[in-house]
């Protein structure tokens, strides 16, 4: 009895699945095409609804008058216009309503206007999995402590009303009685009818080639059948819609979102998800986040600044740069062959006193709370993004079988066996071919890598080759211009110009580098969109990475490491000497790298975004304005605006992710740059939220459970940040050797000094050379002034004379280990801690795990309860009919 009770459920679920596969259409005769109802346009500039009124219109499908083309074949535009019928036809047969209008300013243009009856949406809501409402969410929630705060940084919620919190589960269209629908128009949002009525146009075949079904809006969209598809705004931004019947959504988005008198308050993020989906709502939310943040880091890092500016004047090694009879007497070396002079000391004085800010003991206090900071965020961040998996209905979200990209099966030539459904399909390349198109791809990437050290290189040696220069035609002592002269160094001019001319190449090689990796994911022909995407973030990161960070960490770890002495120094190429830090470290040249980087990538990228699709809007509002005078609906004010690319939100989740690398990777040399990253990223909500609702069509709504691969991108980088900061303080600043020489050699047996002091430091870091040891190639050409014979050089060696001259001495190795040690710790005490909080805090709250768990258990008890009572009931009746015959038989037999 049980296994037929498990046989009749299992014949239910296959009669219910073959019930709700949708049929997508076949090629017709032409005399069975289906067309569009044409009607005129009655002047109605905001209406979102077919003439009658009463349909919605879903989507809008653009394309251009055959028979008024120019540009093609005749034959070529009949093949054009078959299609397009062809498609339209399917369209309909699929139960889609059509409704064709010309253009009011280009009677060219040909609008056809889409709308999904309840029937449709029904269907393809059970097709896609779509979660809907079943009823009110009944549990109690507790109000945050900090609710009395934040609401004076909410949206007026008597503007935009809270969306109400429903128990959802994927549609079925024979438990319509169990959701909870009020009313059939609004049951399914705009948002969700768009994204239905786009799976449908995403599938709906126009043409069969070699046995080959051509299908999708997208392709039509590649060869120019359309001109645009894209769903409608409901309103203007400017003024809210004179429909009754429209919410006006876009303009409250405006006002209330992207207006930058809003700068200051949350982001609506439920409605941002309503009206443009999941994808673009946890992009603001994870950016809003982040910035949310970023408000710690800055408040922290302001305080360490701060803290090196109350503290520089008790600096005492700073003092004895700048006093004349410590500082103005020891000369140094000259810092490059021939051309370079003797110098004092004393003229890092100023560079000194602002080494002091960013070199001080708030700078390791910065940098350890930091990488506590990043693992903060990325684990709270995983909190709150639970939260909204959970809220926007994509905790069980099910990706359907993603659509194959046009590019991909335009090149299916090959035919192979599919090991799972051992049927024949359709490949563009065998084993061999994409073995190969994979090597070639790979040796492109390291190919451009190379290419983007090469650059670095040039700047490298451009620094080389100018200090040469400035040290030639800037006097080393200070004498006439003395305002001028000491902050006019050639270290200064030469960091400074360096600096500039990084960024610049940096900005023209990021335009090259997007094209070429775009080139190079094409020729790969990845299968779907998301292989698409997945493969050009990891090759767009790693190209922008390379690109941004290689200077920084030159000037962190490279410059003035290995430069020999005097007597004996390094070369670049066998040309080039490598170049020296300030005396005090090459610390404050790192600060004006990044401070020059982050800040000019900020500014420009703003402008961009901003002056790019305005001028475009501008150009095409004008052109559309000089043709005609008429009312103009809505569906061509939409289309005259700028499309989305196929990217979406790739470039600004690249743009902030390489941000955060500023922020985290080089904290230590610059405690300001999360208040920087804080200012941009304030700008830039607003910023986005004014493309999207003022310069860019309405996006095509799109579920997104996460970030996607940018999550493992940013705990890349927060586990290299730990090494970067550490490797910074022990070898980049002078911090440790100042505490070797405090604790071990300011006092005997090493120091003369009775107690622990930093007096002395600055002679006991500067080693002596005799210049008689100079060699010919590199000997200074301007003559030795005074009677010294000797000269100073920031390393610590052994002075001339000694039986190991010019050796490392005992403080080096002392400051080695020390750094050494300190790295060592600092890493295996952050990560601990890292460890500790990971561990500590839950992914997913215990609030969240309690909402899952009744929605599922009241998912369970309303719709497969009530089929298994059903079917419990039918098989009792049958069961009694079998019982009832079977007695009369044995009845029948006993008599």
């Amino acid at each position: 009895m049980l296994k037929y009770f498990y046989f009749l459920c299992f014949i239910l679920v296959l009669e219910l699945n073959q019930g709700i596969i949708p049929s997508y259409g076949t090629v017709p005769d032409q005399q069975n095409l289906h067309t569009p109802e044409w009607v005129d346009f009655d002047d109605k500039t905001d209406t979102l609804f077919f003439k009658d009124g009463q349909r919605r219109i879903d989507f809008v499908l653009v394309y251009e008058d055959e028979s008024k083309k120019m540009t093609h074949k005749r034959s070529d535009r009949k093949k054009q216009k078959r299609k397009r019928q062809v498609y339209e036809s399917n369209l309909i047969n699929n139960g889609l309503h059509l409704e064709a209008t010309r253009s009011v300013l280009d009677e060219k243009l040909i609008f056809v206007k889409v709308h999904a009856p309840w029937e449709v949406l029904c269907t393809y809501a059970e097709v896609m999995h779509i979660k809907l409402p079943l009823q009110h969410n009944d549990l109690k929630t507790r109000d945050s402590a900090f609710n009395w705060f934040s609401r004076f940084f909410r949206v007026d919620e008597n503007i935009i009303k809270p969306e109400q919190e429903f128990f959802t589960a994927p549609f079925q269209k024979e438990h319509l009685s169990n959701f909870y629908i009020q009313d059939k128009d609004t049951f399914f949002n705009p948002a969700t009818r768009s994204r239905i009525v786009h799976f449908i146009l995403s599938r709906v075949e126009y043409a069969t080639k070699n046995n080959v079904k051509k299908f999708g809006i997208n392709k039509l969209l590649d060869t120019g059948i359309y001109k645009a598809a894209f769903p409608l705004h409901d309103s203007s931004f400017r003024h809210p819609s004179t429909d009754p019947n429209c919410p006006s959504e876009r303009y409250l988005l405006y006002r209330e979102w992207a207006h930058p008198k809003n700068i200051f308050k949350l982001q609506p993020l439920d409605f941002i998800r309503k009206y443009y989906g999941e994808k673009i709502g946890i992009y603001f939310a994870w950016l809003g986040f982040y910035t949310n943040m970023l408000t710690v880091a800055a408040v922290v890092g302001v305080g360490c600044f701060l803290y090196g500016c109350l503290t520089k004047d008790n600096c005492t090694w700073s003092q004895e740069v700048c006093d004349p009879n410590i500082g103005g007497n020891i000369i140094m070396c000259p810092q490059c062959d021939k051309v370079c002079t003797y110098w004092n000391l004393n003229i890092t004085c100023e560079s000194s006193k602002k080494l002091c800010i960013f070199d001080s003991f708030g700078t390791l206090v910065f940098a350890v709370f930091m990488g506590i900071w990043v693992t903060l965020f990325l684990e709270f961040w995983k909190r709150r993004q639970a939260e909204l998996e959970y809220e926007w209905d994509t905790v069980e979200f099910l990706e359907q079988e993603e659509q194959v990209r046009p590019e991909y099966e335009a090149r299916c030539t090959h035919v192979v066996m599919n090991e799972i459904t051992q049927q024949e399909e359709h490949v563009p390349y065998t084993a061999c071919g994409k073995c190969v198109r994979m090597t070639f791809c790979t040796s492109a990437i390291f190919f451009w890598i190379l290419l983007i050290i090469a650059s670095v290189v040039g700047i490298i040696v451009y620094r080389l080759s100018v200090f040469l220069v400035f040290s030639a035609k800037l006097s080393q002592h200070i004498s006439g211009t003395e305002v001028i002269r000491k902050y006019l160094t050639p270290q200064t001019a030469t960091s400074v110009t360096a600096s500039l001319i990084s960024f610049v190449v940096i900005m023209i090689l990021n335009i090259i580098y997007e094209k070429v990796a775009i080139l190079i994911t094409d020729f790969e022909l990845p299968r779907t969109q998301t292989d698409y995407e997945n493969s050009l973030t990891t090759k767009m990161f790693l190209f922008q990475f390379v690109n941004y960070y290689s200077s920084c960490f030159y000037i962190a770890f490279f410059k003035g490491k290995f430069v020999g002495h005097p007597g004996s120094p390094v070369y670049w190429l066998g040309k080039y000497r490598n170049e020296e830090c300030d005396p005090g470290g090459c610390l404050l040249e790192l600060t004006t790298q990044l401070a020059i980087i982050v800040g000019g990538k900020a500014i420009w990228n703003n402008i961009q975004e901003v002056l790019l699709p305005l001028v475009k809007n501008l150009i095409g509002r004008y052109s559309a304005a000089a043709k005609s005078e008429k009312v103009v609906a809505r569906w061509e004010h939409d289309y005259h605006l700028q499309p989305i690319g196929k990217l979406g939100l790739f470039y600004e989740y690249l743009e902030m992710v390489i941000q955060f690398g500023f922020v985290t990777l080089f904290v230590a040399s610059f405690p300001l740059a999360p208040l920087l990253a804080l200012i941009n990223n304030m700008l830039e909500i607003r910023l986005d939220a004014w493309k999207l609702t003022t310069q860019f069509r309405r996006m095509v709504p799109q579920k997104a459970q996460d970030i996607g691969a940018w999550q493992p991108i940013l705990q890349g980088i927060a586990i290299l940040a730990v090494v970067t900061n550490a490797m910074i303080i022990a070898f980049t600043s002078d911090m440790i050797p100042r505490l070797v020489y405090y604790w071990s050699f300011s006092v005997p047996p090493y120091g003369s000094h009775s107690s622990h002091t930093m007096k002395g430091y600055i002679n006991s870091t500067l080693s002596v050379f005799n210049i008689s040891d100079f060699k010919n190639v590199s000997k200074p050409l301007s003559p030795w002034f005074g009677n010294q014979m000797t000269c100073r050089y920031r390393d610590l060696r052994y002075p001339p004379g000694h039986q190991h001259q010019y050796e490392h001495n005992i403080y080096y190795w002392h400051v080695i280990a020390a750094k050494l040690a300190f790295i060592i710790v600092m890493e295996h005490v952050i990560y601990f801690v890292k460890f500790i909080i990971s561990y500590a805090i839950p992914d997913v709250s215990q609030k969240t795990k309690s909402k899952v768990k009744r929605e599922k258990y009241l998912t369970q008890k309303l719709l497969h309860e009530n089929d298994l009572k059903g079917v419990k009931k039918n098989m009792g009746k049958m069961a009694d009919k079998i019982i009832k015959g079977a007695d009369s038989t044995f009845r029948h037999k006993d008599e």
